[in-house]
Parts: C-alpha cells; structure tokens; sequence
C-alpha cells in the first residue's frame, strides 16, 4: 500500500496475528490465488491451477475442471504456514469455495453478496436488516460480514453438506426474491449494472460451481488496509462502515470481542425444513 506505507511484512505480520482465527473459515476449501505482485497498485492476476513446486507441506488438492477430463490443482490452506505461504507469493486476499474439496460440488453454507451501485451504505446496511427479518420469519439463521470493499455479504450455513450447488444457488435466489418484493425500488436482481444503477445487487450466483468469496478477516486490496469483518448483528446499523475494520486494528478488535461467527460453522439449517417454512408463511415467494 503505497498511499499507506504499509508493506508485505505488515500483511505477514497480520495474518500471523490472525492466522489461528481465520484458520477454521479456510480449512479444506479449494482457493483461487489473486496475486498483487507489485502491489495494490500494480497489475494483479488470479491463479487456480497451481502447477508450480510447493513445498511439501502445503496441501494441493486435484478437482474436476468444467472442461471435461481436465483436473485444476487447487491449494488449500490447513495452517499458518500455508497462510504465510500464500501470501508470499502476492495474495493480498484469500478466496476460498463455499464447499470443502472432499465434496466439492455440495457447498456447506450459501451466500449472498450485497453489491451497491451508486448506493450509500446505509442502503445496504437496511437491505441486508431486511433480510435478517425475513430470514428469522422463516425461521433461519445467518451471519453477515463486511466485505471489505463496498458492500456486504450474509451466509446460511447447513447443518451438512447435502445439497448441490444448484440448489443451494436457488435456494439463495428464493430469499433474494423475497427480499426483492419487500424493497423493489432499493434491491435488485438484474446482472447487468446499467439496469441496477441506484441499487443494491442480490448477488445470489455466488454460489455457483467453483466461485470464490473473500474469506472473514481477510484483507481486501483496497485503500485503506480493509478486512472482510464478521460481525455481531447488533453491530449491523447506520453507524456502520467498512473503512472501520483495517488489518491495522482489526487485532486488537478480535482481543477484545472474540469471533462473532463463532458458531456459523457449528449452528446450520436444514434447508429442508428452511423451504416447509418458507411455503409456509404468508408471502414466502
């Protein structure tokens, strides 16, 4: 961060500090490498084949392309080292599936990215309240995060890892179209930015075969140093804004409140059960 005078050691330093707190939201997840070389300034590139040596304690999974009879050797980040690791070779980031390699077409939680345009954050932070009434309408439980950019990102976890990608992404559409009907003229589900301009994007298609998202607590290539911070849901108000959580402070943040996502890999739903409530409350869609 050249504006900031932060350097790799700094990020190092950080997510030594972190390491041990983020370690269960990256354990056995295939990740898509986004390399900063020259930092966040300078040209970036994703990497998912990592079809170079690695060391022999870093972890490369093989996983079926889209391209039929081709395999992508993915890293996944089982410990510190590997945390190190991939940070030496220019991730700023850390991008992990929604699924564990050992299923990798059956995601363990949905998520769905809250993306303004031309929005305040305040906007976004009333969609994503709006979702989390809904959701406890239909009796489900979620757990949101800065993303560290501009927006935010809420995620269901499962109770297993039963469902396959397209189900879990039309679950994911099913509450975005319920939280559509309620605030149609701030949310929407269009794809194309000319025709969302002045809202905020339901970006449910992140659940789809191989996507990424950027993981809790880690650094986002911004101005600024920004975390992807998770939050305690009474944290979620107008008050709040991204350019709070910075790899600067979120340290001693995490000394003094503890992880707020504690139980999001513990506590899942049935989607199920989740789809008999929706059906069966008055507006569920």
């Amino acid at each position: 961060w050249p504006e900031e005078g932060y350097t790799k050691g700094d990020l190092i330093d950080y997510y030594r500090q972190v390491g041990e707190i983020m370690l269960p939201y990256l354990k056995d997840r295939p990740q898509a490498l986004n390399r900063f070389p020259d930092g966040i300034t300078g040209q970036s590139f994703f990497q998912k084949d990592v079809n170079h040596h690695v060391p022999d304690w870093v972890k490369t999974v093989p996983i079926d392309s889209e391209k039929k009879g081709k395999k992508i050797n993915y890293v996944v980040c089982q410990d510190i080292d590997t945390l190190i690791y991939i940070v030496n070779l220019g991730c700023i980031e850390i991008n992990v599936w929604n699924a564990r390699y050992q299923h990798p077409l059956k995601p363990d939680y949905a998520v769905i990215d809250f993306d303004p345009l031309d929005v305040d954050f305040d906007k976004v932070v009333e969609a994503v309240l709006e979702t989390k009434k809904i959701l406890g309408e239909f009796k489900i439980s979620s757990f949101c995060k800065t993303s560290g950019s501009k927006g935010m990102h809420l995620y269901i976890p499962f109770s297993r890892a039963a469902y396959t990608e397209n189900q879990v992404t039309n679950f994911a559409k099913i509450i975005c179209l319920n939280v559509n009907a309620r605030l149609p003229e701030l949310t929407s589900l269009e794809r194309s930015p000319e025709k969302r301009k002045g809202c905020v994007y339901l970006d449910y298609l992140q659940n789809a075969r191989h996507r990424t998202m950027a993981a809790p607590y880690c650094v986002r290539p911004r101005p600024g140093a920004t975390v992807s911070a998770p939050l305690f849901w009474e944290e979620v108000t107008t008050k709040l804004h991204p350019s709070q959580f910075t790899m600067q402070n979120m340290p001693a943040r995490i000394k003094a409140t503890g992880d707020p996502w504690k139980k999001m890999l513990e506590q899942g739903i049935s989607m199920q059960k989740a789809l008999e409530n929706i059906q069966g409350t008055k507006g569920g869609r």
